[in-house]
């Protein structure tokens, strides 16, 4: 591990002490090595999905103690400190103190169900049980909504089935499940679709399986190259779709506070999601696994030490 000298706070900034920070599968892409990537990267890079305690403040900062405990919107969380500007950081209640807390998904979970206008009596096809699909299939069901999981993996639909879906669908053939779907809804197909794998087909099957006047949520990050889509289909059917992904900062800090009173309050159990964790000199082997998904693999967490 590479050890830099630990440097005080800027005015605004708050030092923490990391607990750990989960893996993004966002990482793989600069961890495959490409031409525009520099290794060995800045110490903790890539890491944004940490949270410990502060440890130190800077000048100014009214909004968090030394030694309370917080999630953060930062950059630099592979390590065993990260800094962050004090509006960039959620204190935790008590009442989590002891469970980890990779705030950036969780507040993206809770993003993209806002975006999803997800009610109680509405069919809701969630296609890709990953991380983020299990927490949405959670936040779903326990919304009122029926819901329809789609996956490749059949450990990734019994979590679905854990999480409250009412229905799993082996994602193995394209027709098969639309005709599936299309029996499941009397032909009506779904209210919602979450689109949560990042790929050419899953977002062609999104739209199939979307109904008139439905709206197709975009979450899965796209981030190989264009994308084709059946416009077609699209007008046809009048659907709405909406693209879920953030970049505003402030908006993820709603999403990340939104999430710590979800789990507080018992809306959203991430605990059983946490599958695979690693320290932090093993964070190539978390990097792999995240790739690789061996076994039950649904999130990577890296233990600061």
């Amino acid at each position: 591990m590479h050890r830099t000298p630990l440097r005080t706070p800027e005015p605004g900034e708050v030092r923490i002490r990391l607990e750990g920070s989960g893996v993004c599968a966002s990482n793989l892409t600069p961890w495959a090595g490409p031409d525009w990537m520099t290794f060995p990267t800045e110490p903790g890079g890539l890491g944004h999905e940490g949270w410990g305690r502060v440890d130190a403040i800077g000048d100014g900062v009214d909004t968090v103690t030394v030694g309370q405990r917080v999630a953060a919107l930062s950059y630099h969380a592979y390590a065993s400190h990260d800094f962050a500007p004090q509006e960039m950081v959620v204190p935790l209640p008590a009442a989590l103190d002891g469970e980890p807390f990779p705030g950036e998904p969780l507040g993206c979970a809770m993003n993209i169900f806002r975006r999803a206008e997800i009610r109680a009596g509405q069919t809701v096809a969630i296609i890709g049980i990953g991380f983020l699909g299990a927490l949405l299939t959670q936040l779903a069901a326990k919304a009122g909504a029926r819901v329809i999981a789609i996956s490749r993996r059949a450990a990734s639909l019994e979590v679905a089935t854990r999480m409250g879906a009412a229905e799993t669908i082996a994602m193995d053939d394209h027709w098969r499940i639309i005709d599936v779907v299309r029996g499941l809804t009397d032909g009506q197909f779904c209210d919602r679709v979450i689109e949560a794998v990042g790929q050419q087909w899953p977002l062609d099957l999104a739209g199939e399986l979307t109904r008139e006047r439905g709206r197709l949520v975009v979450a899965g990050y796209h981030q190989d190259g264009p994308r084709q889509v059946n416009m077609q289909l699209w007008n046809w059917r009048g659907l709405d779709v909406i693209n879920a992904h953030e970049r505003d900062p402030a908006v993820y800090i709603e999403g990340i506070r939104e999430a710590v009173q979800a789990v507080a309050d018992g809306r959203l159990d991430p605990s059983s999601l946490y599958t695979h964790r690693y320290r932090l000199d093993q964070l190539d082997r978390a990097l792999d696994d995240t790739r690789d998904r061996p076994g039950n693999f649904l999130k990577a967490l890296v233990i600061a030490p």
